[in-house]
């Protein structure tokens, strides 16, 4: 069984957010899948659907926490390292081309909230990432990241534009096979396949 969570904020207001680009793409795997409504909790501040990829059993996470309490909502499912790593976590990478899509596991944070509360909740960064870019490049590839915190927190919590929009249905596309690979053949074969020349 997989667990795969998308990090984002709750509430409508934060939908199309770069910052919420992870659970944009966990609604394309939703979409893809055999899976059931999506069923909510308060208690356990999560909305989960149950069900298979590609023939594979997963259920799909989505906290109802705010983005920086999400690894609160796997303290209790995630409780060994061998079911850490078979948690995919699908998230905004601002360090990465927008609409790109690279597969990490086992590596730092790089300062996302979301993750560090991940790793503080499951006590292990043995868990595999899905790297989704949202930074603009110029035309030379070099990325045009906002610089200093205020413009960082303003950049991530600012709405794609409309054409973003349209250009990520080709990503999402990516993250669901990118995931359906990691559940069909495995986290390394994955990596060797949708990391190539990223």
């Amino acid at each position: 069984m997989y667990y795969i969570l998308g990090l984002g904020n709750p509430g409508d207001e934060y939908t199309h957010t770069r910052h919420n680009v992870g659970t944009l793409a966990l609604d394309a795997i939703h979409d893809a899948g055999e899976f059931s409504e999506w069923r909510c909790d308060k208690l356990k501040k999560t909305c989960v659907a149950k069900g298979e990829l590609a023939g594979e059993k997963a259920t799909l996470i989505f906290p109802t926490t705010m983005m920086n309490r999400s690894g609160t909502v796997l303290k209790d499912l995630i409780t060994s390292e061998k079911k850490a790593e078979q948690l995919i976590v699908l998230y905004d990478d601002i360090d990465r081309p927008f609409g790109s899509v690279k597969l990490a596991f086992d590596r730092g944070t790089g300062g996302h909230k979301g993750l560090d509360s991940i790793v503080r909740s499951i006590k292990t960064k043995k868990f595999l990432r899905v790297r989704i870019g949202v930074t603009p490049t110029t035309p030379s590839g070099k990325l045009k990241k906002p610089q200093g915190e205020t413009a960082v927190v303003d950049f991530l919590l600012g709405e794609f534009k409309k054409r973003e929009l349209e250009q990520l249905e080709d990503t999402f596309s990516t993250t669901t096979a990118a995931v359906t690979s990691v559940l069909t053949e495995g986290r390394a074969a994955a990596m060797n396949r949708f990391n190539t020349g990223s």
